[in-house]
């Protein structure tokens, strides 16, 4: 997908970022560079996200006028595409330490107005995030379900979890496994597929609180 700025279609990052002494920096697939482990911790979201097309880090520049009056460039931290069938606004988001924003705010607000000015211009949306929005349990518990993301699932397995979970209507990890199996020596091979399956979205949970084994559950769809 392309992304526009002042200067006409664009699909890479306008600015790359390089390795250096003052913050940490890497590379997360398949969205590229980031500059600081909060970053990081976003983009680990964002790739959770079903609705999410992709995401450009350092995707344009944006000119302000500083407090003096001199021209300035600003380049936000990336941008959030939706899927075409959400039909959801563009979001162009600041990462940033709260700490760092209180210390630079008279500097940040001029940026952060001129984003929101640019962000209406072209029907998108402008957000600043900090570390109290990304760290937060719904982080840990897309830490902890991603692995189970990509596994394999037998069909009929997948079945009989949905068709039981649907006869309980909504029950917890725990109490479905024992629903599954009488036998407690078959019961840990269902821990795996039932987490895959709230992984990829066919078992529903609250996400912002910690997930255990003791978590209300519900089927989102049906058995195919």
């Amino acid at each position: 997908m392309q992304f526009e700025n002042e200067a006409g279609p664009v699909n890479k990052s306008v600015r790359s970022i390089r390795p250096n002494t003052r913050s940490v920096t890497g590379h997360f697939p398949p969205y590229g560079q980031y500059e600081s482990t909060l970053e990081r911790d976003f983009m680990e979201i964002i790739r959770f996200d079903p609705k999410v097309e992709n995401y450009l880090p350092q995707p344009v520049r944006i000119d302000f006028l500083d407090s003096d009056g001199r021209q300035r460039r600003y380049t936000p931290d990336g941008l959030i595409n939706f899927l075409p069938t959400q039909n959801l606004p563009s979001i162009l988001v600041e990462i940033k330490h709260r700490a760092d924003f209180r210390k630079d705010w008279k500097t940040l607000l001029r940026k952060f107005r001129a984003a929101k000015a640019y962000c209406l211009s072209r029907n998108w949306k402008f957000e600043v995030l900090t570390e109290v929005e990304i760290r937060t349990p719904y982080l840990e518990n897309i830490r902890f379900l991603w692995p189970y993301r990509s596994r394999t699932v037998e069909p009929g397995v997948r079945e009989k979890i949905l068709e039981i979970l649907w006869d309980l209507d909504e029950c917890d990890p725990e109490l479905l496994v024992c629903a599954l199996c009488s036998s407690p020596s078959n019961r840990a091979a269902m821990i795996g597929p039932i987490w895959h399956l709230v992984a990829t979205g066919s078992i529903g949970c609250d996400l912002s609180r910690p997930i255990t084994m003791k978590t209300p559950i519900w089927p989102m769809e049906g058995i195919q």
